[in-house]
C-alpha cells in the first residue's frame, strides 16, 4: 500500500475499522529486519510523505517528512554546511532508496559509530508527529531545541519498529559539518588495542568514532587479518587534528596510517557491508555488551570468521557473515547464534537478530525485564494488535491476536 499523504488518514481509519493487520513503513528497503512477523500483513509505505517540510539553519534544526531517503536530507543540508550526526544503516549502496527513510531511521532506532561523539537517533530527534492506529494524528516535542513539556512520546517511538505508530514526520537536530576530517587506523595485538582504546576513552580528545573490527573484516577490507581500531577524527582547523594524532601516536607502540577523508569513506562503506556482504547474507547480528568488555568478546570464538564493527565507546555494533571469496567466512545456525547470545549475556549483554534467512524463525529479541509494561503500552496504542504482528522490541513471543502471550 503506497497511499498519497491525502488518503493515508482515512486508508488508516479503515484498516482499523476491519481490523485488520498492517506494517508500518518507510521505503520497504529493510522490511525484513527485526523479529519474524507473527502472521502475514500489507506494508503501508510512507514513500509519498517526502520532503523537507523547514530548515533553520540559524537554530540547527530541521523537519521532514518521513518517507524522505536520507541520502537526501544530507545533501540538502550539506548547501548550509550542517548534516545529520547519522550512519548511514548497513546495506546501504549508492541509491536514495538502500539508504532508508527518515521515518524508518527514528524507527528501528538504531545508532553506529558516530554515537561516540553525537550521540544517538533518540539524543537528536526534537519531535515527530504521528498516525495512530486508529487513523488519530498525534504530535510529540516541537520544532525547537529548548521543549521539555509534557510525556517524552518522542523516544517511546524510537526503536518501537512500527508496533505503536506509523511516524509520519520528524524534527532533528542538525551539526556544523567539520571542516576538516582525519582518520587514524591501528592494528596490532588485542591486549595492545584494548590499553589505547581504555586511554582514548579517557582522555580530553574527542573522537567522532572509535570503531573496533573483527580480523575477518580487516582482511575483507584488504588489510592485514588482524584487529583493527579506526578511529575518526573531525575539526575546525587542520593544527588541532594534527595534535590528536601526534598524542594518540605518541600513545601507541606499533606502526599507525593515517587517513584522509577520502580514504576513510571505503572504509566506513565496508563496515556497513558494501563490497557484496549485504547482498550475500541474510544474517546480520546486533550485539551489545559493557565497552570494557568488548576486547573479552573479541577474543573469544564465537565470532571466529565473522566480520565484526563494534563500537569502542558504548560496546555495541554489528556482526554478519561474509561473502564466499578470498576470505573464509564462518556459517551460521540456531546452535551458534544460541553460543554467541550466551556470551554476551556471560559479558552482561545481548544480541539480537536484525536479519535472519526466511524459516529461520529464530527470537530476533530476548524477553527483557520491562516486558509487561511493554505488552501494556502496546496495548494501550494498538489495542487491535494490528500494527506489525509479532515485530514488538523486548518481546521474544510477541501477543495474540487475542491479547494473550505465547
Amino acid at each position: 500500500m503506497r497511499p498519497e499523504s491525502n488518503e493515508l488518514d482515512a486508508l488508516v481509519r479503515e484498516l482499523h475499522r476491519q481490523g485488520t493487520a498492517w506494517l508500518p513503513s518507510g521505503l520497504g528497503s529493510r522490511l525484513d529486519w527485526g523479529a519474524p512477523l507473527r502472521q502475514r500483513c500489507e506494508p503501508l509505505s510512507c514513500a509519498e510523505l517526502r520532503g523537507i517540510v523547514e530548515h533553520n539553519p540559524g537554530d540547527f534544526t530541521i523537519s521532514v517528512r518521513a518517507g524522505t531517503p536520507l541520502v537526501e536530507v544530507q545533501e540538502a543540508l550539506a548547501h548550509h554546511r550542517q548534516w545529520l550526526a547519522l550512519d548511514l544503516p548497513w546495506g546501504s549502496a549508492t541509491t536514495a532508496t538502500s539508504t532508508g527513510s527518515i521515518g524508518g531511521l527514528v524507527a528501528r532506532g538504531l545508532s553506529g559509530g558516530y554515537r561516540q561523539r553525537h550521540l544517538g537517533v533518540r539524543d537528536q530527534l526534537i519531535g515527530l508527529q504521528l498516525l495512530r492506529a486508529d487513523g488519530v494524528r498525534a504530535r510529540a516535542g516541537g520544532r525547537v531545541v529548548k521543549n521539555v513539556a509534557g510525556y517524552d512520546l518522542m523516544r517511546l517511538f524510537c526503536g518501537s519498529w512500527g508496533s505503536l505508530g506509523l511516524i509520519t514526520e520528524v524534527t532533528l537536530r542538525t551539526q556544523p559539518l567539520p571542516p576538516v576530517r582525519r582518520g587514524l587506523l591501528l592494528q596490532g595485538s588485542l591486549a595492545e588495542l584494548a590499553a589505547l582504546s581504555r586511554w582514548l576513552l579517557h582522555s580530553c580528545l574527542t573522537p567522532e568514532r572509535i570503531d573496533l573490527w573483527s580480523a575477518a573484516l580487516a582482511a575483507a577490507a584488504g588489510l592485514e587479518a588482524q584487529a583493527l581500531l579506526l578511529i575518526g577524527l573531525a575539526s575546525v582547523e587542520a593544527g588541532s587534528l594534527a595534535d590528536q594524532i601526534a598524542t594518540i601516536r605518541q600513545r601507541w607502540p606499533g606502526a599507525s596510517q593515517e587517513l584522509e577523508a577520502e580514504a576513510m569513506a571505503p572504509l566506513l562503506a565496508r563496515s556497513r557491508g558494501e563490497g557484496g556482504s549485504a547482498e550475500s547474507t541474510d544474517w546480520l547480528l546486533r550485539l551489545g555488551v559493557p565497552a570494557d568488555r568488548a576486547w573479552d568478546l573479541l577474543a573469544g570464538r564465537d565470532l571466529e570468521g565473522l566480520a565484526l564493527d563494534l563500537s569502542a565507546g558504548s560496546g555495541i555494533g554489528l556482526a554478519w557473515p561474509l561473502p564466499a571469496g578470498p576470505v573464509a567466512s564462518a556459517c551460521l545456525d540456531a546452535g551458534r547464534i544460541a553460543a554467541l547470545r550466551e556470551h554476551c549475556r556471560q559479558l552482561g549483554g545481548w544480541l539480537t537478530l536484525l536479519r535472519q534467512p526466511a524459516g529461520s524463525n529464530l527470537p530476533a529479541w530476548q524477553d527483557v525485564p520491562s516486558r509487561p509494561l511493554i505488552e501494556a503500552v502496546k496495548r494501550q496504542f494498538d489495542p487491535k494488535l494490528q500494527l506489525a504482528p509479532g515485530r514488538l522490541p523486548g518481546v521474544a513471543a510477541g501477543l495474540q491476536a487475542n491479547g494473550s502471550t505465547r
